[in-house]
């Protein structure tokens, strides 16, 4: 007995509702701005600058340890990452990452040796060969390169959709990559998860991720319209999402799968981007049904994709191969 996400012939309209889902998206769209505004987003130590140690000993690292030992330093936002070497098993390294302190470009010369006494305590063994430092100029910049790097991550999707498909098809995709990333920063600006690096790769990723689910979905609304070119616009959206949803359910569930069991095992120095790559395929796959195609059924579309012939129920390309 195989296990079935939806029902194999589905015909549900996707459009009944349009008017509310475009709606609430729009209000979380326009919440999520607002709310970074107010709230501001919780920058992690790539983008507050900082100091980072570098440790090596002779026995396993002990994150847990370590982490107790610095507590009582009041340090703010330190992160602990232990250092794997593929080339050098018996290497025990880790990476300490402290945020700067007010009115300070890095960490005091004090505070890192009190850093490193505290360290001592638990392992005599520690040694410290390398301490660099990230001033608010370094993280400055890499804040307008992470936007930058979002953007023209953006930019690119619109300009291959658009090469692929018809510009049409590329507003909607964009306005669901836009509408995944608003709501993804939204939610970190709510929650005041650390925001770092890591999320911005998280949010790169959730922009393919989301392209992805969206490109499946137009690809057969293309074929359809080849197919059925008496056929409404709306008819043919609502027939592709249903051929595709098997698809698109399935390679969600499975990817939320995994992605719980990394937030769950997969400790504290992942979680945050975790977190934001679940919440990105929920949101992704939402927008790639409920989104991108809404804006196509409103920006509408030409009907005359094949010179094949003008037969309203010849077979595609792909169905005469078959």
């Amino acid at each position: 007995m195989r296990l079935k996400l939806v029902p194999k012939d589905s015909h549900w309209d996707f459009f009944s509702t349009t008017k509310i889902t475009l709606g609430m998206s729009s209000l979380a769209v326009v919440a999520s701005v607002i709310l970074f505004f107010v709230m501001g987003l919780n920058f992690g130590i790539d983008f507050k600058g900082g100091t980072t140690i570098r440790t090596d000993s002779e026995v396993a690292v002990d994150v847990g340890a370590y982490r107790d030992a610095l507590t009582p330093l009041n340090l703010g936002d330190v992160s602990i990452t232990e250092i794997f070497d593929p080339t050098n098993p018996d290497q025990h390294a880790a990476q300490i990452r402290i945020q700067a302190q007010e009115g300070a470009e890095s960490v005091s010369i004090e505070m890192i040796t009190s850093v490193k006494e505290a360290l001592l305590a638990t392992d005599s063994s520690l040694t410290f060969p390398e301490v660099t430092s990230v001033g608010p100029k370094v993280s400055g910049e890499l804040v307008q390169t992470a936007i930058l790097a979002v953007v023209v991550a953006i930019a690119a999707v619109l300009f291959y959709i658009w090469l692929r498909f018809e510009w049409q098809f590329s507003v909607g995709a964009v306005t669901a990559l836009v509408h995944d990333v608003l709501l993804t920063i939204g939610v970190f600006s709510v929650l005041q998860i650390k925001f770092d690096l890591a999320i911005i790769a998280a949010l790169l990723t959730i922009v393919g991720y989301s392209l992805n689910d969206t490109v499946v979905v137009f690809d057969r609304v293309r074929e359809n319209l080849r197919r059925y070119k008496k056929k409404p616009l709306r008819d043919v959206l609502n027939q592709s999402i249903n051929e595709t949803l098997s698809r698109t359910m399935m390679t969600s569930v499975t990817t939320l799968i995994a992605l719980i069991s990394l937030f769950i095992l997969g400790g504290d120095v992942i979680r945050g981007f975790v977190f934001a790559m679940i919440w990105g395929v929920i949101v992704g796959t939402y927008s790639s049904v409920f989104v991108a195609s809404a804006v196509l059924l409103k920006l509408g579309v030409k009907r005359d994709w094949s010179k094949e012939g003008n037969n309203p129920d010849a077979p595609t390309t792909q169905e005469a191969q078959a």
